[in-house]
């Protein structure tokens, strides 16, 4: 399946139905008067999040949505047939933005959360709604109200616990392959990751979490060299980001600086989140390399610096420990904010 994380659509509301001019004509009955009912509410256009997708590449191949009209009354007061919502089915993680992709009108991040996002239009009235004392005949009727369209952009962030971030061919993919049962692409050129990636890390039957992998960044990367920052938005909702660096390349102090530059540059919040510093490749650096790497990396940072050689599975499992311990005072912190909002309700 191909990996989709912006689409643009069209979406539309039904109009409602029109009422009608009736009046009521029945054998032996002489002043029947008026008995138009009124129009059918128009369908609504709802998004759902639903946990069984990770993508909108299904919006690439239909791009126009529009519910259909309410029915039109009829004699004998009765009311047109309200028509069906259109029920659109977005991954969880969906931004609704507006056309001028600055707007935001809806953030479904949680499996079963629906937004209804254009009001199907009212049902105009028939004449029998006009009746009064005084005009016993009205021969007014309206047509229905009309639906509301948008033109909107759909954007997926990925829902992630770990952010993985790092220059090209740091390593990255080999760590997601390692700690989980995902299977990206790994090869010895850059840009081997083309989209995100996610895979879901189990220490052990009650520890678990989800690790996203997006494309290596490269400097000037927020002015749109290489990839850009474009999926940088699928490490905005993590508790915490890894920074793997390659030991083996050299000026590990200036490839940190150059990333967290990015990060910062792109904003977000991204530049704030907690970072574990992580050097790579352990095992094509000798003992004296990995100690005045990383003893630079730490002065740089003023952070520990973990060393691991994910291809050889060292220090990994520290590692994921380290990252869990973040993760779970975030869902803490989540599970408190939530049961307060319940409580306020």
């Amino acid at each position: 399946m191909k990996f989709l994380d912006q689409a643009k659509i069209y979406v539309r509301s039904g109009d409602g139905g029109d009422g009608v001019t009736a009046f009521r004509r029945e054998k032996y009955i002489e002043f029947g008067g008026p008995d138009g009912g009124n129009g059918g509410r128009g369908g609504d256009i709802i998004f759902e999040a639903v946990p069984n997708l990770n993508t909108l590449i299904d919006f690439r191949y239909t791009q126009h949505f529009r519910a259909r009209k309410g029915g039109n009354g009829a004699g004998s007061d009765r009311t047109g047939a309200a028509a069906d919502a259109v029920v659109i089915q977005v991954p969880i993680g969906t931004q609704i933005m507006d056309d001028d992709r600055e707007t935001l009108l809806a953030d479904l991040d949680k499996a079963g959360m629906r937004i209804t996002l254009c009001r199907g239009g009212d049902g105009g009235h028939g004449n029998a709604h006009f009746k009064t004392s005084t005009n016993r005949a009205p021969r007014r009727s309206d047509k229905g109200w009309p639906g509301e369209e948008h033109w909107i952009w759909l954007r997926l962030k990925l829902i992630a616990d770990v952010g993985l971030v790092g220059l090209p061919n740091a390593g990255k993919s080999t760590f997601l392959s390692v700690v989980s049962a995902a299977r990206p692409k790994i090869a010895d050129y850059p840009f081997t990751t083309l989209h995100p990636q996610l895979g879901v890390v189990r220490l052990s039957m009650t520890e678990d979490f989800v690790i996203a992998d997006i494309p290596g960044l490269i400097e000037g990367a927020h002015e749109g060299t290489g990839l850009g920052t474009r999926f940088l938005g699928h490490v905005e909702r993590c508790a915490v980001l890894l920074h793997l660096i390659d030991g083996s390349a050299g000026d590990v102090v200036e490839a940190w600086r150059m990333i967290r530059h990015e990060l910062a540059e792109y904003g977000g919040g991204l530049g704030d989140k907690p970072e574990i510093i992580v050097l790579n490749k352990a095992d094509a650096m000798s003992p004296q390399q990995i100690s005045g790497r990383k003893r630079a990396l730490e002065k740089a940072s003023g952070t520990p610096v973990m060393v691991i050689s994910a291809v050889a599975r060292q220090g990994v499992t520290e590692v994921l420990r380290a990252l869990f311990r973040y993760v779970s005072e975030a869902r803490a912190e989540r599970a408190a904010e939530t049961q307060q909002a319940d409580d306020e309700a």
